[in-house]
């Protein structure tokens, strides 16, 4: 059983690498993820993991200890109304200009549901409205590499298609491969592109973009943590451009940069 004192001493490293804000009474969710990093590299105790991270902040163990805290678990059009929203109301909006070019955001983005499905949006939109597909990328963030590369592949178990997506998508939109599994066809991966990237860190390096999707991950930060976050979305969106939160996060004290948009069901934001 591993001390409060070290317990907190760990909670406090992992925030410094991550941001991510575990809270009182999480020992046991430390223990079983951290088990077997703590068997592969000898450590005793979780006051030994702490005093690796303090002396490797940047190495390959500080990286697959964050790894193995963030909780890659997702869906595919999780929550289903912020797609509809990009579909009826964001798209014919910004897409209006023929051959307009378009960039968005999947921050956070985990082993790659919520990119791809906004791809999967996109080509549903082209092909039902018949409008020039003009330039859209689609740029997917997450902080751990281990879990990008599985997003880059885009090979899904039968249990994990079998998690928001229906079957008419599946069929549509997915090659089954010979061991079982399903790959996402190339059309809509082709328009998403991975990348390493802490939220805590600079953004100067992502670029502008149209529309930020930041969903459900706000919530794992502290309020000064989530408002620097915000602040910095704000500086890469684009005039007019579009916010997209989870639905039980919420933006507030900044209705100086974001103007609340209720689209019934869903609220998004957009920037001032």
């Amino acid at each position: 059983m591993q001390t409060d004192l070290a317990y907190d001493a760990f909670c406090s490293e992992l925030e410094k690498l991550s941001g991510i804000c575990l809270g009182a009474g999480k020992q046991y969710l430390v223990s079983s993820r951290l088990r077997n990093i703590m068997k592969s590299h000898d450590l005793a105790s979780l006051s030994d993991v702490v005093k690796k991270l303090k002396s490797e902040p940047r190495g390959k163990f500080a990286t697959s200890v964050v790894d193995a805290m963030t909780t890659n678990e997702t869906l595919w059009f999780r929550d289903s109304h912020p797609y509809e929203i990009l579909k009826s109301k964001i798209l014919p909006e910004l897409l209006k200009t023929p051959g307009r070019s378009l960039r968005i955001w999947s921050a956070a983005c985990s082993s790659g549901q919520e990119p791809y499905s906004i791809s999967m949006i996109l080509e549903e939109y082209f092909q039902s409205s018949l409008v020039n597909k003009g330039n859209v990328k689609i740029v997917a963030t997450d902080l751990s590499e281990s879990i990008l590369e599985e997003a880059r592949n885009g090979v899904y178990a039968s249990l994990a298609v079998g998690r928001g997506l229906d079957p008419q998508r599946l069929k549509r939109w997915f090659d089954a491969t010979t061991d079982g599994q399903y790959k996402v066809k190339p059309q809509v991966a082709q328009r998403v592109e991975f990348r390493k990237l802490n939220l805590l860190e600079s953004y100067a390096l992502v670029g502008k973009f149209e529309v930020v999707f930041c969903r459900n991950v706000l919530i794992y930060f502290t309020p000064e943590v989530k408002k620097q976050i915000l602040l910095k979305i704000h500086g890469v969106l684009a005039p007019g451009g579009y916010l997209l939160l989870g639905g039980s996060e919420a933006i507030s004290g900044l209705s100086d940069k974001f103007e609340m948009v209720h689209c019934r069901p869903g609220i998004i934001y957009k920037k001032i």
